[in-house]
């Protein structure tokens, strides 16, 4: 199966099951391989009640080899690249498997925001304050970051 073709199948199967797990996915009108997710940060997580995009850069050697997925939103994240959006996530790289979709991509991106790894961390800063235990210090940098950059007009 080619990457385009395994992509549509994937777009039909998402625009089917319409379920409303905080994450939209949607191709590019041009290119099957450019991808933008909407994803609504998690509750009980500083990211709640923001809507962050993500952009997803599938290889044509997809689903072999992990699309390229970055945060177009800032974040602030122990395992997300502050100026790159860049997210350090195993899955997206040695991890990963063909079983993963697009979609399952993004909830294991979700799953990661309600359980960051501070001990890789590609934002530094974000991974110092809790591996020095500072989760208030943290959750208040975190929450502002989403109301300033995660916050869709209504």
């Amino acid at each position: 199966m080619t990457a385009r073709t395994r992509l549509f199948k994937e777009f039909k199967e998402m625009s089917r099951a319409k379920a409303d797990n905080g994450i939209t996915l949607e191709p590019d009108e041009t290119n099957i391989f450019v991808w933008k997710a909407l994803i609504k940060g998690p509750r009980d997580t500083p990211f709640e009640g923001g809507v962050f995009e993500l952009v997803m850069n599938v290889p044509e050697q997809y689903p072999l080899v992990p699309p390229a997925v970055r945060y177009k939103t800032k974040i602030f994240h122990p395992n997300v690249h502050f100026k790159t959006g860049e997210i350090c996530l195993d899955i997206l790289k040695a991890a990963w498997s063909p079983a993963w979709t697009l979609q399952s991509v993004c909830q294991a991106i979700v799953a990661l925001m309600s359980d960051s790894a501070p001990d890789s961390p590609l934002n530094c800063d974000a991974g110092n304050l809790l591996r020095a235990n500072d989760v208030r210090g943290y959750n208040s940098l975190a929450r502002m970051y989403t109301l300033e950059h995660a916050q869709r007009a209504a």
